[in-house]
């Protein structure tokens, strides 16, 4: 792997902070012992009950298949065995796909009457994975134990026969929290709801995205050649934690991304350092450098109008934020932070702004294999992401300008040695695909209040209400599109999304086919 691919792994890997992964003593929090559920949800559980095995076996079988977006010879066998799975209950399908890379698996089910269509949009694709830092397990054998690994969790059968899961089991496998549980929560709960003969209220239609991980360079391109099928009054993401307190939670928008790569050169090849330095520019200790003058201590960024065009999400949002739980001096004990940055601003504040993010660096080697030299280049790569009305475009020319201005030249390919010998400062800038802009659906719309209702009773009470996530997901294809988008997370905080030892926990999981289910049954507006 290239040092350039190796950064961009890197972004995976780095970005975690902000899920909360949290010390085991926390976890009693997930979820209530018994909630007092809805009528549909308790109907639901009453037959999930009876049918955990056939439910788990399911899961289990979707997550032996590797699922990385540029294997494409197993993304297309989960794209099959999710058609396998959407025609057992009785989906129309089709493969939609541009260029022959990760198709999107789009299922429609109609409901005779039904004057509602809702579109749940989820992603069967997962990070990469390197096998050597999983703990006891592998990443597409699913494994079940019987607490996190971090509690000090023990590696247990599966339940066979009549025995039953504990809602606190972890199940370990890549893609067992981000996203392929909330697909088989969704289509298990139409199981449940036909069995329990209660009736849909609604079109279902479903989008699997199989690049999402990969920033789905493709999927708008591939969602307006067959814009006539996305027809509808609402999507639903399901991708995504709940909240860090364990409870259900809401979500109204989703930030935008937009990721660069920044690489900064020296001397045409690298040199002694005992001979060359103090004469030969370092490019680390520049790019080191450049990085520092772009935020101040708190984490303010200082590129100059990153904040222009952040706009007041409403009242209803601000109040929504005000109700937030106050979770920050928890996640500042269990990560070990003394002083956020933020400038003494809440987290939930915060991930309503822009940001700024190293997600890696590299240059030359460290530890036992470090060499006493003066690097050729430096390379980093950042991630900055956007709250609506600041395009991707923007944000990175403001990036350039900025960099401009510490004395780069700045160019977006490989500099020429002219170009070196000409500037004393060189800088090459490129925006990695899969940028994007942020999606707001407004609380304040009927199916936005209606949703929160059925949610809420679906889970016992607790819900919160999130005016935007703090992670970034294409969701502006489907609000440009005309639909609102509503995100519906299930899965537990601390999944290790993204990194080894992704995992799921049981109860939540159950927990999901009871949301999913009461949407499609219970919801009106």
């Amino acid at each position: 792997m290239s040092s350039l691919a190796s950064a961009r792994v890197g972004i995976a890997i780095l970005g975690i902070a902000m899920l909360g992964l949290l010390t085991a003593a926390q976890r009693p929090k997930s979820a209530p012992a018994v909630p007092a559920v809805s009528h549909t949800a308790s109907e639901i559980r009453i037959w999930r009950e009876a049918n955990e095995m056939r439910v788990m076996d399911e899961l289990r079988a979707l997550l032996e298949i590797p699922n990385f977006a540029s294997d494409t010879d197993n993304i297309r066998r989960n794209a099959e065995k999710l058609e396998e799975m959407l025609h057992a209950r009785g989906f129309e399908t089709r493969q939609l796909e541009i260029e022959r890379r990760g198709p999107v698996v789009f299922g429609k089910l109609e409901t005779p009457g039904a004057k509602r269509t809702i579109i749940f949009y989820m992603h069967y694709d997962g990070q990469s994975v390197d096998p050597a830092t999983w703990t006891g397990t592998k990443p597409f054998e699913p494994t079940l134990r019987d607490k996190p690994l971090d509690a000090e969790g023990q590696i247990i059968s599966f339940p066979t026969g009549h025995e039953r899961y504990n809602d606190d089991w972890r199940l370990y496998a890549r893609s067992s929290g981000d996203d392929k549980s909330p697909i088989v929560a969704l289509l298990a709960s139409i199981d449940a709801l036909r069995a329990r003969k209660i009736p849909i209220g609604v079109n279902v239609k479903v989008v699997f995205d199989g690049e999402e991980e990969a920033g789905s360079p493709h999927l708008e391109k591939t969602l307006l050649a067959n814009r006539d099928l996305l027809e509808g009054d609402l999507l639903i993401n399901g991708d995504g934690p709940v909240h860090q307190s364990g409870r259900m939670q809401v979500l109204f928008g989703n930030r935008g991304i937009v990721r660069a790569d920044i690489t900064v050169y020296g001397p045409l090849h690298s040199l002694h350092s005992g001979h060359y330095g103090n004469w030969a520019p370092n490019p680390a200790m520049r790019l080191a450098q450049l990085l520092a003058s772009m935020k101040d201590d708190n984490g303010h960024v200082r590129i100059a109008n990153f904040y222009d065009g952040v706009t007041p999400m409403g009242e209803t949002a601000e109040q929504a934020l005000r109700e937030m739980p106050d979770n920050d001096a928890d996640l500042e004990h269990d990560l070990a932070i003394n002083s956020p940055e933020g400038g003494g601003k809440h987290l939930v504040e915060l991930i309503t702004q822009p940001s700024l993010n190293i997600d890696g660096l590299r240059s030359e080697d460290v530890g036992d294999q470090s060499r006493t030299i003066i690097p050729e280049r430096a390379i980093a790569a950042i991630d900055m992401r956007l709250v609506k009305n600041i395009s991707p475009q923007v944000q990175f020319a403001r990036l350039v300008a900025h960099i401009r201005a510490q004395g780069y030249y700045v160019t977006s390919g490989e500099p020429r040695v002219e170009d070196r010998q000409r500037h004393a400062k060189v800088a090459r800038v490129e925006m990695v695909s899969g940028a994007y802009p942020a999606s707001f659906t407004s609380m304040d719309l009927p199916v936005s209040k209606a949703l929160t209702k059925v949610v809420d009773a679906a889970a016992g009470g607790g819900l919160i209400r999130m005016p935007t996530s703090g992670g970034s997901s294409p969701m502006y294809i489907f609000e440009n599109l005309g639909l609102p988008v509503i995100n519906v997370p299930i899965v537990n905080y601390d999944d290790n999304q993204h990194s080894p030892n992704e995992n799921l926990r049981i109860g939540n999981f159950w927990q999901g086919m009871e949301i999913y289910g009461a949407l499609l049954a219970d919801l009106k507006w």
